[in-house]
């Protein structure tokens, strides 16, 4: 099992690099990465992205139910967003993140997306993901960007919460 990175660490906050062969390696991160993500319990995980592995690259995992199966996402770019103002305010829901944790914030994130990535094949794909997988995807991507979940919600000017025995509280900053 891989040890998840933690903020403030500096490849969080770094943009990764496009995966050149689909090759061994690859796919033997790709299984260390589920195997890290299933077992993640508290709280669950739902998404994986390279980095937060300590690995520069452009690729993710995702699991959005203990019973899914896992989809893995390589050299992505999100090609489209189904922006419907109201729809976005409707589902702003708290996101949590496996390299920050204990902390949870709002986020306002497109319900739709169009995402063009490659399999662990190196066959291309471009498909839309809508509701809580378009969440993960945008979370993700994010995440390969060097951006995080915290840095949304700051920009959208939501609180951030820092759970606390179970209860979650206000953060000041």
């Amino acid at each position: 099992m891989l040890k998840i990175i933690q903020v403030p660490h500096k490849v969080l906050t770094t943009p990764t690099g496009e995966i050149k062969k689909i090759d061994d390696k690859i796919r033997k991160l790709v299984y260390d990465m589920e195997e890290t993500l299933v077992a993640q319990v508290d709280p669950q995980g739902v998404g994986l992205a390279a980095p937060q592995v300590g690995v520069n690259l452009s690729l993710f995992i995702m699991k959005p139910s203990l019973k899914a199966e896992t989809e893995v996402c390589i050299n992505q770019h999100i090609l489209k967003i189904e922006d419907r103002k109201s729809r976005m305010d409707e589902n702003k829901k708290l996101e949590g993140c496996l390299s920050i944790t204990r902390i949870w914030g709002p986020v306002k994130r497109p319900q739709k997306v169009l995402l063009e990535y490659q399999d662990l094949t190196g066959e291309k794909h471009l498909r839309w993901f809508t509701g809580f997988k378009a969440t993960i995807v945008q979370h993700e991507v994010d995440h390969l960007q060097g951006v995080l979940f915290t840095r949304r919600a700051l920009e959208q000017k939501t609180v951030l919460y820092e759970e606390k025995n179970g209860e979650l509280e206000k953060m000041k900053y």
